[in-house]
């Protein structure tokens, strides 16, 4: 296979992984988790499931995710075949492949038997981890394409350590945010803070059961988007010289804005449960792709802050990115 075909691959495998991941969040905003039953793989003991809406919704979930494994299988064999040495690519395509194994294993043990909360929000983190490598596959074989072509690009300059440690810092808190905010979903804790951006009409509420979860959700929200754009600030007025880090930094405060906005319109139709579950699946996605973006955006200033890397790509080097 060329590099134009793995591009491709590396497209559709993150391209089904969206739709497995988009496919979780639908079962789980919907209370279609045991839409079959405490059955895995059969739905309610049929291979074809009898036609209900929960039923359908796991089931096509399930499907989906039984495809998002075989695209990253698939990826797997082929970069393994063709990339074995590119070593940032290899760890992304296995990062996609062990986490779609370890969220479908979950899934199947919170079919059969029940989970606690904590360990739920565990399955859509390792979900959205799983989502985020297929991003990054995606992302990698896109730039690898374009450094190909003879555009006499300018060498990419150095990042500071100072600036990889904060981006690193800000990513994984942001996988700290969403554990949480996954945490409010399994526990119903959703209706524990009414109104915004106040909670309960109170800067600070009393903090007991479901309101102590939803407040520490909202303060961890805005705590990450204050870090969020600070750390788009320093991308995109101190690495002047590399539009790419400017773009993702850009991009990443832009998200975590929307992401915030929509927790507002989460609120705002709370009790509309016909508009609710657009804007949670809304408000999922947008955190999911944030999280995607800075995952690759931390890959990036690693491999940017190291000066071998950064030499190399200047003199447009393959072997520059064996990194990660």
């Amino acid at each position: 296979m060329n590099d134009k075909q793995l591009k491709w691959l590396s497209y559709i495998t993150c391209l089904v992984m969206f739709f497995a991941t988009f496919g979780g969040m639908v079962v789980t905003k919907t209370d279609s988790g045991l839409g079959c039953g405490q059955e895995w793989p059969l739905c309610n003991g049929k291979f074809v499931p009898a036609y209900t809406v929960a039923s359908m919704i796991e089931y096509s979930h399930r499907a989906v995710s039984g495809m998002a494994g075989l695209a990253a299988l698939a990826s797997l064999l082929a970069f393994w075949r063709y990339k074995r040495e590119r070593r940032d690519l290899m760890a992304y395509v296995i990062g996609t492949s062990v986490f779609v194994v370890v969220q479908a294993i979950m899934g199947a043990l919170a079919v059969v038997k029940p989970q606690s909360a904590a360990i739920m929000a565990l399955h859509f983190g390792f979900s959205l981890i799983a989502f985020a490598c297929s991003v990054m596959l995606a992302l990698g074989m896109r730039r690898l394409e374009q450094a190909k072509e003879p555009i006499g690009r300018k060498g990419l300059p150095r990042v500071s350590k100072g600036f990889r440690n904060f981006v690193w810092g800000t990513t994984i808190y942001s996988y700290v945010v969403v554990y949480v905010g996954a945490f409010v979903s399994h526990t119903d804790s959703r209706e524990g803070c009414s109104g915004w951006p106040l909670c309960n009409g109170e800067v600070i509420p009393e903090l007991s059961g479901g309101v102590g979860i939803a407040f520490m959700h909202r303060v961890a929200a805005l705590l990450l988007l204050i870090v969020v754009a600070v750390m788009g600030h320093f991308a995109y007025w101190r690495n002047r010289d590399n539009r790419e880090i400017q773009m993702l930094g850009l991009s990443a405060t832009l998200l975590c804005l929307l992401q915030v906005i929509s927790g507002a319109i989460i609120m705002g139709t709370m009790h509309n449960e016909e508009v609710y579950i657009f804007s949670a699946l809304g408000h999922t996605l947008l955190i999911s792709a944030l999280f995607g973006v800075l995952c690759y955006l931390s890959v990036r200033v690693w491999q940017l802050s190291r000066p071998r890397e950064s030499e190399m790509v200047q003199n447009h080097s393959i072997p520059s990115e064996k990194v990660i």
